[in-house]
């Protein structure tokens, strides 16, 4: 069976990968200097949620991630969910938005 995301689940973790858009194939960012992490996470009734990302490693190999608490994935849909980086430079990055389904409960 495969893996889904439940309305009311807590604990999920909800990974991202910053890639280059002109490298084929794609390879990461190096985001180990980034000053600011941040996961926007859009809800089915189009509220936004800004969260904190963490490194899942080291940060060289672009992975960041949010780990879901309550109230985040409090209705099932479609959710859409877009990372944001900020390095010392005052450069600041947004990933490309992607898409997930989160279902309903019985």
């Amino acid at each position: 069976m495969a893996c889904k995301i439940h309305e009311d689940d807590i604990g999920t973790k909800l990974l991202l990968t910053v890639t280059h858009c002109d490298v084929t194939p794609a390879s990461g960012v190096d985001i180990s200097t980034a000053t600011s992490l941040s996961i926007f996470i859009k809800k089915p009734d189009s509220t936004v949620l800004s969260r904190s990302g963490v490194l899942n490693t080291t940060g060289v190999d672009g992975k960041m991630y949010y780990t879901t608490v309550a109230g985040d994935l409090d209705e099932a849909g479609t959710y859409k969910i877009q990372g944001s980086i900020t390095f010392p430079s005052t450069a600041r990055y947004r990933t490309s938005a992607a898409t997930f389904q989160v279902e309903c409960n019985l």
